[in-house]
């Protein structure tokens, strides 16, 4: 592994819960890579998503990330103090931007009307685009995606290899203010991951398909774009997406430090297929580290 200078990597939970095991592969994994790339690691409480938060949730990510011996660097940010550089973000947008007023079972009626990829996703198929029709009141802010020739993005992901995503055909026009008046996670990761300098983002392969919407608003943005790891994602016994809504639980109990290591960290490390030995947590982090270099090492589509 190349070592770049500066490498800047962020963790960024949201305060929906504590975190659960499949939320702990992806802490560990930006951690390590950070370390592994002597950089700094970013905490990030994306917050932004009002109606989801859960009291007390963020204070439990902040005391189990420490309990596992991830320190962040600098201090966190959160996203709800950061709505001006959002609306600074959509104002540079400009004329890219429009009003929307369509409901989700509207859009959902109209993918009668379209064909080949589009049927695989609920495409917004740009009804508003031109202006709201009689009648309709605005309900989002969408932002446009160019239509001719398609909007076609791709990037080299240090996991999964080439990834490539036609953003016309695939996702059309999309939110970035919601009807419930929060700012939409794509805007908002943008701008913070861009404000912050983040170089190098790790999460779960969950979020690879919202990337290309996130390198057209860092293109027209004018942002840089930073390096992507989209690491596998966690599913529970019924092959779902380990998360809070499909009810995984918290995986720090408040246990002895030996009983966190031994139930969570080894596991989660064994996950990314990292063979640790190690007795306690600081241990852990000084055989991980080296451990995580050479698995990058050893994948075969690393670039």
């Amino acid at each position: 592994m190349t070592a770049r200078t500066p490498y800047i990597g962020r963790f960024a939970p949201s305060p929906t819960g504590p975190l659960h095991f499949g939320s702990l592969v992806a802490a560990m994994a930006s951690y390590l890579d950070a370390k592994a790339h002597h950089g700094q690691w970013l905490l990030r409480i994306e917050d932004v998503d009002g109606a989801r938060n859960v009291d007390g949730a963020a204070e439990h990510i902040l005391a189990s990330i420490q309990r596992c011996g991830m320190h962040w660097d600098g201090d966190v940010t959160w996203q709800t103090r950061r709505y001006p550089l959002y609306q600074q973000a959509l104002e540079q947008l400009g004329e890219l931007v429009y009003p929307c007023g369509c409901t989700r079972r509207e859009i959902a009626d109209s993918q009668v009307k379209l064909s080949g990829r589009q049927l695989l996703n609920l495409v917004y198929p740009g009804t508003c685009r031109h202006g709201l029709a009689p009648g309709k009141v605005e309900r989002a802010l969408r932002l446009k995606v160019p239509q001719q020739p398609h909007c076609v993005l791709s990037f080299e992901d240090r996991w999964a290899g080439h990834y490539s995503q036609d953003l016309t055909d695939e996702v059309g026009d999309f939110i970035i203010r919601r009807a419930d008046g929060y700012w939409a996670y794509q805007l908002a990761v943008v701008v913070d991951d861009g404000a912050q300098h983040i170089t190098d983002i790790v999460r779960g392969a969950d979020l690879l398909d919202s990337t290309p919407r996130q390198l057209y608003l860092q293109q027209v943005l004018g942002l840089p774009q930073p390096t992507y790891l989209h690491v596998p994602v966690v599913v529970n016994e019924a092959g779902d997406k380990m998360s809070k809504q499909t009810g995984a639980q918290a995986f720090d109990t408040g246990a002895d430090p030996q009983i966190l290591l031994r139930e969570a960290m080894l596991p989660a490390a064994r996950f990314l297929g990292l063979d640790i030995q190690a007795e306690t947590i600081d241990a852990f982090w000084r055989a991980a580290t080296p451990a995580w270099a050479q698995r990058l090492q050893a994948l075969p589509r690393q670039r």
